[in-house]
């Protein structure tokens, strides 16, 4: 019983304490499928992506939790979660900098059973508008936002115009995100495709690969393994991908800058 307290009692600390802020955000590749069969999780979770008392989720209700898979399960509601990169992205950061102190993950990928255009994340429209909330009451209490991890582009693929409309929407939306959130050089990692929903894949892939944005860092999915609806990333690639993007995360954030606060155990 003891032992329960204090863990509830370091919880509450962390999350009062400053966090180290990553937003999740795109479609439903971020937000996770992997071990998703006939709209049901298997619940397997890697040792790479278990829960870890440095890590916390900002739910939907805006309140700090615990962070475990599936992390958008309150986000993400019209369709089933999985496992996504989040947790095996924030264990692997923790891994190779002890040192940086409670992460706060803030969920906002939104794939449902259609998916969702980089149209639909436009500013001022409700996806954009609840990123930025969201954003905001992480950073309450002495939180800073450290970076964004983007994962989108599947349902752009459909349409001729949307695939090569994207280049100039994605930057749009870094830009509009860098200046909402008062940071112009906040670190971004995207995801260059995996797959599509559509026969133009290559054209947002090339996008994607393409975008010259200072501090903005692509890591390239394709041949990662797929569930068989040749669409979603399965678990094995998630996990990886969440390496991946431990890796580019840490080249763009200098490890110096991320705070040397750890809170007792």
């Amino acid at each position: 019983m003891l032992a329960f307290v204090c863990l509830i009692l370091h919880l509450v600390n962390a999350a009062n304490a400053g966090k180290n802020i990553i937003i999740l955000a795109g479609q439903s590749n971020m937000s996770g499928r992997g071990g998703v069969l006939n709209n049901t999780w298997d619940g397997v979770v890697p040792v790479q992506s278990q829960p870890n008392h440095l890590v916390l989720r900002l739910s939907a209700n805006l309140t700090w939790v615990e962070a475990r898979d599936p992390l958008h399960k309150d986000i993400d509601v019209h369709a089933t979660c999985g496992l996504g990169p989040g947790m095996s992205f924030a264990n692997s950061v923790l891994q190779r900098a002890p040192r940086m102190g409670p992460l706060g993950l803030v969920p906002c990928a939104v794939g449902g059973p259609l998916g969702t255009k980089i149209s639909e994340w436009g500013k001022g429209g409700f996806l954009y508008k609840q990123l930025l909330r969201r954003a905001r009451v992480a950073r309450r209490g002495g939180g800073v936002i450290r970076g964004i991890l983007w994962f989108q582009g599947e349902s752009d693929t459909v349409s001729i115009v949307d695939a090569t409309m994207y280049k100039r929407r994605l930057a749009n939306l870094f830009n509009n995100l860098r200046a909402d959130l008062r940071s112009p050089l906040l670190p971004i990692i995207q995801v260059a495709l995996a797959s599509g929903q559509g026969p133009y894949v290559e054209t947002v892939r090339k996008a994607q690969l393409g975008t010259k944005l200072l501090k903005v860092k692509c890591v390239d999915a394709k041949g990662l393994p797929l569930l068989q609806d040749k669409l979603h990333l399965s678990t094995p690639a998630q996990v990886q991908l969440g390496h991946m993007l431990a890796d580019a995360f840490l080249k763009l954030e200098p490890l110096a800058s991320l705070g040397n606060h750890v809170p007792s155990p």
